[in-house]
């Protein structure tokens, strides 16, 4: 690994949250930045693990076309040369660019200059729209602009917190954290979760609703109508600051009904219902958190703008503790919402409209400026299967797996002309089908800025030096720029270099209606853009030090400067299941992101929870008699799924819970995306991805097992398996369909490698009349693997033949022991991780409350189980009650 250098104060590249960190110049420590104010020195488990994600493993080291490996020049050329050809045979129309809120706001705006301002065409989306378009939408609709009014303090003054569609204590945990301290510090602030699961959000809930899928809106309309028929309005704030009210209060009463209407279509108890209202009407300090379960919808801008409409009339919209906030999924998709990473944007929060249009084109001097917009993330890749788009360029994310109908978009891809890919990693989904593929820099490695979801620009500073040949995004598209005849518009030799212009163009010809300008920034040098510190936009002569809050005047950046109230008639997901049909839900789990190429890197990111699965009600597993743990397959016309089962009462019956992370090189067949019909929001673009019709039926296996190996050779060719990696190893869960004796012997075959068999010794025993397999391998005194297959799955634990793994020698008694899988002085395995920042097991956690620990506190005194992050505390609470 490169040498690193001194402390580096930079930003975690997950969530929306937007950390700061610290690195240490060792590069082997991470802690959070105590004066960030996005977290204040919390960091969850995902974050403090960055350090374990930096080795250069399966890293995408040099440029590649058609498979052989060639120099930067070459490829380069061979980009603009398939590029320009392509634009000469079919037109800028054929030509197509899919981003990612994993890419810095510097590669974003040159992305978006090269290709709507250059190449002419204005399919430039990214995957953002799979996660934010419609709080977009919703806020440009509602506020003039996409503007985030409010900000993280707001969390800390709240007098009453209302979650929906957010499992913020998995998926945004530094700021659940937040909410905990927020309501430790005043008990008498109210939580409601608004979510057909029960999640791990709702142990701080007073209030959790577990509402019908998609109802969500028709709940918000319920809430207007009830504010409006109680007197609980802010009438002088609709007179003086909106517009549209009275046809938005009269669809939301003929929408919602009666309160006992409203309880039987949202499948909610009535009174449950009421005391939310209740707690709406009387606690003025109301922030409305926001998240996938909302915007990831057909009707999803509609959602967005009931939960608007709620802020509006009640006057809560820009002031301390109140404010509507949808908070992003990833670092960076606020920072390509500034500079037009939506196919229907322009840079600089700017449109289509032609003002806009003639505003860009001269700045930029464009060549060939778009003046129509171009097509979303899922009509993209529909135009790359129907052979519309003949050339896209793919950076920094993994449509394969993330997309709707992922099967589709992979058939897409086999047939495209040309497909390059921009990436980190040697080995993804999409990377498999790329003809040619660009390394990239990876966190740690890049240099530019990132904006989050309560927008606050931070500089992501590189303290490693990058592998290979790998490249900075932002200089492959500028180069590629200027191979095109467009030297001077790509003359940039520093990211610094390229947010000064975007600084600049936030505040062209800006007279204040657009919110967003960061034009006091445009003069930074390079000394001055390296040390810049958190800040929040706008950022310019009005508000040079930033600005917390919008709208907190009453002005907004309409025509008139007035909000828009927007009639919305809910839609409940069409259709009903068909008999024998399930819903299935998707979403995050705890310790992963988006589709583990970089996380699934880091062994205890994997101990919480190793294996995909699906979650069912147990009224729903004995019907399809699929037992906790067993291996079930979901499956609809789209494409099928294997994952394990797991039974829970935390599922509404007839509802399924998948996760989104696993892709191909983590499991044999585990990509939930291949059963995410391609159905989006007619305005914002964003898929349905929580309400799919499924079909569960257990899966029938001859055997099961797993694999521990020093070295990956390959993956294994059975019916189901997936992958985690180990600090010196690797580890395979298997099952299969075969004969067990002949999956053996292929299974041991990934332990030793080509020369390896005369070297090996191996530890065997067998039973082929029932199909139970043991194998260990040793060489010079060392493990260098172990199988076991068992017909109905009667397998020891990992735990010690995983640390005998890591031993440069076996004691004799460790030696002769490997065949059972348990240590031979009879020490308990370590069990299910629960707190993955220290690495405690329940069994340790068990035994301490069996010794007296009764509470977090006390497990956190003796194990520090939930001390750092505190993902692991609703966890420790179930345990406690169980």
């Amino acid at each position: 690994m490169a040498e690193r250098i001194h402390t580096t104060d930079t930003t975690c590249p997950y969530c929306g949250v937007g950390c700061g960190v610290s690195v240490n110049g060792a590069g082997d420590s991470v802690t959070g930045m105590a004066n960030h104010p996005a977290n204040q020195g919390r960091l969850c488990v995902k974050g403090a693990s960055l350090h374990e994600t930096l080795d250069h493993h399966n890293r995408l080291l040099y440029p590649e076309v058609d498979g052989a490996v060639v120099d930067w020049d070459s490829a380069l050329d061979e980009v603009t040369h398939r590029l320009r050809d392509t634009v000469a045979e079919y037109g800028p129309d054929s030509v197509a660019c899919y981003g990612s809120g994993q890419l810095l706001t510097e590669d974003y705006y040159v992305a978006n200059k090269l290709m709507k301002g250059f190449v002419g065409s204005a399919h430039m989306d990214t995957n953002s729209r799979l996660c934010m378009a419609s709080a977009v939408a919703g806020y440009k609709r509602a506020f003039g602009g996409d503007s985030v009014p409010g900000c993280y303090e707001d969390l800390d003054s709240a007098e009453l917190l209302v979650l929906v569609g957010s499992n913020a204590a998995w998926t945004h945990p530094v700021l659940y954290q937040r909410m905990v301290a927020a309501k430790k510090a005043r008990p008498d602030t109210r939580v409601v979760v608004i979510d057909p699961r029960r999640t791990a959000t709702c142990d701080l809930a007073d209030l959790h609703l577990p509402l019908r899928p998609g109802a969500d809106g028709l709940l918000f309309n319920g809430l207007l109508a009830w504010l409006g028929r109680h007197g609980h309005l802010d009438r002088d704030y609709i007179r003086d600051h909106t517009r549209g009210f009275e046809d938005a209060l009269a669809r939301a009463e003929a929408d919602s009904g009666s309160l006992a209407s409203l309880a039987q279509r949202c499948d909610l108890p009535e009174e449950d219902i009421e005391t939310f209202f209740n707690w709406f009407a009387g606690r003025p300090r109301t922030v409305t958190f926001y998240s996938q379960g909302i915007n990831q919808s057909a009707t999803g801008t509609d959602k967005c703008n009931t939960i608007i409409n709620c802020h509006l009339a009640t006057g809560r919209v820009g002031k301390t503790g109140a404010s509507p906030f949808s908070i992003t999924g990833q670092p960076n998709a606020m920072g390509g919402r500034e500079v037009g990473g939506l196919a229907n944007q322009l840079a600089a929060h700017m449109d289509f409209a032609p003002e806009d249009v003639d505003r860009v084109k001269r700045f930029w001097n464009a060549a060939n400026m778009v003046s129509e917009p171009g097509l979303k993330a899922v009509e993209l890749f529909q135009a790359v299967a129907s052979g519309r788009i003949k050339f896209i360029w793919i950076l920094s994310t993994n449509p394969v797996v993330s997309l709707p109908e992922a099967d589709r978009v992979r058939d897409a891809l086999r047939r495209c002309p040309t497909v390059v890919v921009s990436e980190c990693m040697a080995d993804t989904d999409t990377v498999r089908l790329a003809d040619i593929k660009l390394p990239a820099r990876t966190w740690g490695e890049k240099n530019g800025t990132v904006t989050n979801s309560e927008r606050c620009i931070s500089r992501q500073r590189p303290f490693l030096e990058a592998p290979g040949e790998a490249r900075s995004d932002w200089w492959a598209l500028a180069q590629v720029g200027r191979r095109l005849g467009y030297a001077e518009a790509f003359d940039w030799r520093h990211p610094a270099q390229v947010f000064a212009e975007h600084a600049a163009l936030s505040g062209f010809e800006n007279d204040g209606r657009r919110a967003f300008d960061i034009s006091g920034l445009a003069t930074l040098d390079q000394a001055g853009y390296d040390a810049l510190a958190p800040v929040r936009w706008p950022v310019n002569r009005q508000w040079p030090q930033g600005r917390r809050r919008l709208f907190g005047d009453g002005r907004f950046t309409t025509d008139d400067g007035r909000a828009r109230f927007v009639a919305v008639t809910a839609r409940l997901p069409e259709g009903e299941p068909r008999p024998g049909e399930m819903i299935m839900n998707t979403g995050r789990i705890r310790d992963q992101w988006h589709t583990m190429t970089r996380t699934g890197k880091a062994r205890r990111l994997l101990q919480h929870i190793g294996e995909p699965f699906v979650a069912l009600h147990p009224e729903d597993a004995r019907r399809h008699r699929i037992g906790d743990g067993q291996l079930a397959s979901v499956e609809n016309r789209h494409g099928a799924i294997v994952m394990r089962a797991r039974v829970t009462a935390d599922q509404r019956p007839g509802e399924l819970f998948v996760p989104m992370h696993w892709s191909s090189p983590f499991s044999a067949r585990a990509r939930m995306g291949a059963l995410v019909q391609a159905t989006t929001d007619p305005l914002s673009g964003q898929p349905e991805s929580k309400v799919s019709r499924v079909r569960v039926a257990p899966c029938a296996v001859r055997w099961q097992g797993f694999l521990i190996t020093r070295e990956r050779r390959g993956d294994p060719r059975c019916f189901y398996w997936s992958y985690s990696p180990l600090p010196r190893g690797h580890l395979f869960e298997l099952a299969g369909r075969d004969d067990p004796d002949r999956a053996r012997r292929r299974l041991a075959a990934l332990i030793s490698g080509p020369g390896d068999a005369d070297d090996l010794h191996w530890l065997d025993m067998q039973d082929p009349y029932i199909g139970h397999f043991r194998q260990a391998a040793v060489r010079d005194g060392r493990l260098m693997g172990a199988l076991f297959i068992h017909p109905k799955g009667d397998l020891p634990g990992r735990d010690w033949l995983i640390e005998m793994l890591q031993r440069n020698a076996l004691e004799d008694t460790e030696r002769r022991a490997l065949l059972s899988g348990e240590a031979p002085d009879g020490a308990a395995e370590s069990g299910p991780v629960v707190c993955a920042c220290f690495q405690v097991g329940e069994p340790a956690i068990r035994a301490r409350i069996e010794a007296g620990d009764r509470s977090v506190e006390a497990l956190g005194k003796s194990l520090r189980c939930g001390t750092n992050c505190g993902s692991c505390i609703p966890e420790l609470k179930h345990i406690l009650a169980g």
